[in-house]
């Protein structure tokens, strides 16, 4: 099990959120929304969590068969549509190296495949406990 804190003062929107390994980042909101934009907003970070695992994923795929590959870039896009409500990721990848077309095709397989895109395109059940 993954767990997350995150904790909040008196500072709008400062929130800092701390892994169980004691890696800590701060998010906020931007200053139109009345934070300070000191770091992502949440909804940067969800977009963040799916780009990171994806070049993550594209990485120890890439290394494991040896290909030729410098550099992955990974760009997500997010929206709401609240009248269809669904929430739409558009995500666009660049592979820096030599690749051909069977092997980008695979790539893809494999963006397709990384947990954090599994974690969204299945059922989520959130359980929420105040204490």
């Amino acid at each position: 099990m993954d767990t997350i804190s995150a904790k909040i003062d008196t500072r709008l929107y400062r929130t800092e959120v701390k892994s169980a390994s004691d890696n800590v980042l701060i998010s906020d909101e931007p200053q139109e929304l009345g934070g300070k934009n000191l770091g992502l907003n949440p909804t940067e970070l969800l977009a963040a969590s799916l780009a990171s695992c994806t070049v993550i994923t594209l990485r120890m795929y890439i290394n494991r068969k040896q290909w030729d590959v410098s550099e992955i870039n990974v760009k997500i896009d997010f929206e709401r549509d609240s009248e269809r409500s669904v929430s739409v990721f558009t995500r666009k990848i660049e592979v820096i190296g030599e690749v051909d077309d069977t092997q980008r095709q695979r790539l893809e397989t494999i963006a397709n495949s990384c947990p954090i895109h599994k974690t969204l395109t299945h059922s989520i059940e959130i359980k929420t406990t105040l204490i």
